[in-house]
């Protein structure tokens, strides 16, 4: 089962960033590549029988299997970047970090109005980076069919503020502490 092996291959590490924050290090998964394929298999069978039109990564870990996954569903790759980073015309969106505010961007041209849009990063936790991201596909005019994530911190209860975009949130393993 893909849940045993990612917690297998998840690399956990106390007090990081800061003391009390068990952090989920998923870097150790890019080096078996066996288990990279069935990642993006796992997403795959979740989606296969739905019409995808994109898939839109958060900035930076949400590129590596989103790019993959969408080359496999053969449906353009569209990032979503933290602000500043791209180069042509944004559209910009703010969001709560534990202390202050962020704020991701996408190209204006990147989706076309109507489009179902699969939203991925590598982790869930609160909710807030995904959330903003579900807010910039749909002001563009698309639909976000799904969230798509290897890890959900599901004590956080990120998949919450989800829900007012989609009930299709895809966690292939789950922390329950």
């Amino acid at each position: 089962m893909i849940d045993n092996k990612l917690k297998k291959g998840i690399r956990v590490i106390d007090d990081f960033p800061k003391k009390g924050i068990s952090y989920k290090d998923i870097t150790p998964l890019f080096l078996d590549v066996d288990l990279s394929n069935q990642i993006i298999d796992g997403f795959v069978e979740c989606l296969v029988d739905f019409k995808i039109d994109a898939i839109a990564g958060i900035e930076s870990r949400g590129f590596i299997y989103g790019m993959a996954l969408a080359n496999r569903l053969r449906v353009p790759f569209i990032p979503i970047r933290k602000k500043g980073k791209l180069p042509f015309n944004t559209l910009s969106q703010d969001y709560e970090l534990e202390y202050g505010k962020a704020a991701i961007e996408i190209h204006t041209d990147a989706i076309q109005h109507g489009w179902n849009v699969v939203i991925h990063d590598d982790l869930l936790a609160t909710g807030g980076t995904a959330n903003a991201a579900a807010k910039l596909v749909s002001r563009l005019g698309a639909n976000v069919f799904a969230f798509a994530f290897i890890v959900e911190l599901a004590f956080l209860k990120g998949s919450i503020p989800l829900t007012e975009h989609t009930n299709n949130i895809i966690s292939l393993t789950k922390y329950q502490s």
